[in-house]
């Protein structure tokens, strides 16, 4: 290391336990390198430490991959043979996978039409309770009151949201979108897909929402749905000690990537009213590995979702069988509100602004991120963090409320107003107070609002404040510990100062004029204003213009849509990345990108793979075996299986054996007591399902000493054919591989097939493209135990 190089702690908090104590569990550094390539220099190599001040530049050990690699083993072969010669097996089993598609998304409907149903009716009491006293108080003085009683509201919602998450379920905190991409990536979150989780996550969003933070229940439902899929897939639950043995041959990693992907998909369609967007966007943000057939089911779960709760929806409102309730939020009809082609450019602009602010928003979020990392770890501190930032949220309101007393009797909004009346505060009788239709509403019948209310409705100071403090608000709220979506505080952060654009537009052009009425429609910019804002938070492009053209019901803003959204990804990506990678990098996951960095061509398979590798014989003792797993230095997940000859590691490589399929054998006792006993399989494929996904750990095994003695035949449970790599493969190779057949180990091999090394996810996951001084390099980042 050079002089004055000091390896610090990125996140001091990670070190400690939840009591407050410093166990100093951080930074196991394994490795500081970084590779830069320069332009004017390719060919070159310059190593040095890389900058640990840097944040996060860490690759967290504590989580494990999915193995979505299908083990070809001699029970598997067996138990597929057996199956698919029955007549008719092949049709039985694609039938079952339409149906379990169907049963996601009509489980996905009915907890959306619960959550909707849930803020509702919250926030229908929390407004009529509090406009009532709002009245008492401006007829007879004493506004104090209304507020106090605005904010116990508030802070009773926050406290039951915050509780589900801090002391019942953290991770359904958030959206879950971060999660979801992480587990269809291949990473295994801690329970993310619980139905714990599905509890705390639909139960905690209605009271968010209703508390009047700047928070969505659009994200959260991505969450739940493939929370149900993954549920309803496998025909079990292990926390309610539940079997009902019909979904057993989907008890694999691989089978049920598939069906959350589905769920994804159908959270989307339920929550926009767009099965099209829930497909791309499962494809484009979630899923790492697809398929034509799993297209048609992921679209069939995504209507079956959008009509569900449409259905639903519709006869709950009193109009059964008209279908005219789409998903969780309508935008309304756009139509008769053409655009011009000299509005394009204009809509290119507004996308620039809004890349900067989504870039200014994640920024500034990443600081608070990482506040909360350090600072807010325990959970009654975040109970806490959520209550403060509640009681500030309906402060703020009340207060722009009552300042800025911008008063309209147009009807047109009161009608549109659902959850509540709007305030009249100090206006004249037959006024209301148009602030109140931003702020004293749910946001998504705010987003209605400022998409259809009519020209001239809204004052420039009333959509400059609320944009402001609610673009300050939704900074502030997202990563708080209660279930939260941030579609929708965007969406409605650029609709207020997209709406601010076509009024500032038409005042210049002269709002007087029939043309400039005529093509200046603030509904249109309020629309794009949104479409901004978003795409320069999440840097989607493809499912949000799709999304948005699906629930705005108007094809022909396809163009102006991906035009902004574009634009705003461009723009936003000059400076930092999407607002779920950021989080997703911040937890230091070993998630895969779409590509490979920069220069992957020029780093080697025996510059990347792990060595020594701990290996097995094809026949070992039980005793090596449970030492292995014992040992915490091994707590890899697979090992390789070589031939007898030469030692460990000089044999040719026979195939590799599962960690968890060990512990199976263990646990059941799968010996062979003598050496000249014939061989026989003891277990069968469905030993290994039955306990899936929740594999016995070493700790709970106990061996006698004369069971030690014994062997085990690794033969029948080991991958005779695994997928290997000649030690001579450049980076680039490697990372294709894993991304395209969804690996887990790849051993390396040399040229007389004697296993060298192993690569894993890990190992790939570390190695990272950065930029600093129009210079692109290649940067190593290092490991932590946390």
């Amino acid at each position: 290391m050079p002089p004055g190089m000091e390896r610090r702690p990125l996140f001091p908090s990670r070190s400690r336990t939840r009591s407050g104590s410093d166990g100093g569990l951080l930074s196991e550094i394994t490795s500081s390198i970084t590779r830069r390539f320069s332009s004017s220099a390719a060919s070159t190599i310059d190593y040095r430490y890389g900058d640990v001040e840097e944040m996060p530049s860490l690759i967290s050990t504590r989580y494990e991959s999915l193995d979505y690699e299908t083990v070809e083993n001699e029970l598997y072969t067996k138990d597929e043979t057996e199956r698919w010669s029955k007549r008719g097996y092949h049709w039985k089993i694609s039938i079952m996978r339409w149906i379990v598609m169907f049963f996601i998304g009509v489980l996905t409907a009915l907890v959306a039409f619960a959550i909707d149903t849930g803020v509702a009716n919250l926030s229908r009491a929390k407004f009529a309770t509090v406009s009532y006293y709002i009245k008492r108080a401006v007829d007879n003085g004493g506004l104090p009151i209304p507020l106090l009683i605005w904010v116990a509201f508030g802070a009773a919602f926050v406290f039951v949201a915050a509780m589900l998450v801090a002391y019942l379920e953290p991770v359904a905190a958030g959206s879950g979108i971060p999660q979801i991409k992480c587990y269809l990536n291949g990473i295994k979150i801690p329970r993310v897909v619980r139905i714990q989780t599905l509890f705390s996550k639909a139960v905690g969003v209605m009271f968010s929402v209703a508390s009047g933070l700047a928070v969505g229940k659009e994200g959260p439902m991505i969450h739940s749905g493939s929370v149900i899929a993954a549920g309803i897939s496998q025909g079990s639950s292990k926390s309610f000690n539940f079997d009902c043995h019909l979904f057993e041959y989907f008890r694999h990693d691989h089978e049920k990537r598939d069906f959350v992907s589905g769920g994804a998909a159908a959270g989307v369609a339920a929550a926009f009213g767009a099965p099209v967007g829930g497909v791309l966007f499962s494809l484009e943000e979630g899923a790492s590995f697809w398929n034509q057939a799993l297209t048609w089911r992921v679209l069939f779960s995504a209507m079956i979702s959008t009509f569900t709760l449409n259905f639903i929806l519709s006869a709950w409102h009193g109009h059964f069988g008209e279908l005219s309730y789409t998903g969780l939020i309508n935008f309304g009809q756009f139509s008769g509100k053409p655009y011009n082609w000299y509005e394009l450019p204009i809509f290119c602009a507004m996308g620039a602004f809004g890349g900067l602010l989504g870039a200014l928003f994640n920024a500034i979020n990443y600081r608070i991120t990482i506040f909360r990392i350090k600072y807010v770890y325990r959970p009654f501190v975040k109970v806490l963090e959520a209550l403060v930032v509640a009681t500030t949220s309906v402060t703020f309101c009340f207060v722009l409320t009552y300042l800025i007393r911008s008063c309209s009797a147009d009807p047109s909004i009161q009608e549109a107003e659902s959850d509540s009346d709007p305030l009249q505060m100090f206006c004249n009788d037959g006024e209301y107070n148009l602030m109140s239709t931003l702020t004293f509403v749910t946001p998504e019948t705010a987003v209605k609002g400022l998409f259809h209310a009519p020209a001239g409705t809204y004052s420039m100071l009333t959509l400059v404040m609320f944009a402001i403090f609610y673009w300050i608000m939704a900074c502030w709220t997202y990563g708080v510990s209660v279930p939260s979506g941030l579609f929708i505080p965007s969406l409605l952060i650029g609709a207020a100062w997209g709406r601010l654009v076509g009024k500032i537009l038409a005042s210049i052009a002269g709002s007087s004029t029939t043309a400039a009425v005529t093509w200046v429609d603030p509904g249109k910019y309020a629309l794009m204003g949104a479409a901004a804002n978003l795409g320069g938070v999440v840097r989607m492009t493809i499912s949000l213009t799709v999304i948005l053209m699906e629930a705005t019901g108007n094809v022909t803003y396809g163009l102006p849509l991906m035009l902004v959204l574009m634009t705003a990804k461009w723009v936003g990506d000059l400076f930092n990345e999407g607002i779920y990678d950021m989080h997703i990098h911040i937890q230091s996951v070993p998630i895969l990108a779409w590509e490979p960095p920069v220069g992957a061509h020029k780093i080697k398979a025996n510059e990347v793979m792990n060595h020594p590798v701990v290996s097995f014989k094809p026949v070992e003792s039980v005793e090596t075996i449970y030492r292995v797993l014992s040992d915490t230095r091994h707590c890899h997940n697979g090992f390789p299986v070589i031939s007898n000859e030469g030692g460990s590691i000089s044999g040719s490589l026979r195939g590799l054996v599962l960690r968890d399929h060990l512990l199976i054998l263990l646990q059941k006792k799968a010996f062979v007591e003598h050496t000249d006993t014939i061989f026989e399989t003891k277990l069968k494929v469905k030993d290994l399902r039955d306990v899936y996904p929740r594999f016995p750990s070493i700790d709970e095994i106990e061996l006698s000493e004369t069971e030690k003695s014994y062997r085990i035949d690794l033969r029948p449970y080991m991958n005779p054919a695994p997928y290997c790599i000649s030690e001579c493969a450049s980076l680039n190779k490697i990372f294709s591989l894993f991304r395209a057949l969804g690996l887990r180990h790849l051993p390396v091999i040399n040229k007389y097939n004697q296993v060298v090394g192993i690569v894993t996810r890990k190992d790939l996951a570390r190695y990272k493209t950065r930029t600093s001084d129009n210079i692109t390099y290649i940067a190593e980042l290092m490991y932590s135990k946390t």
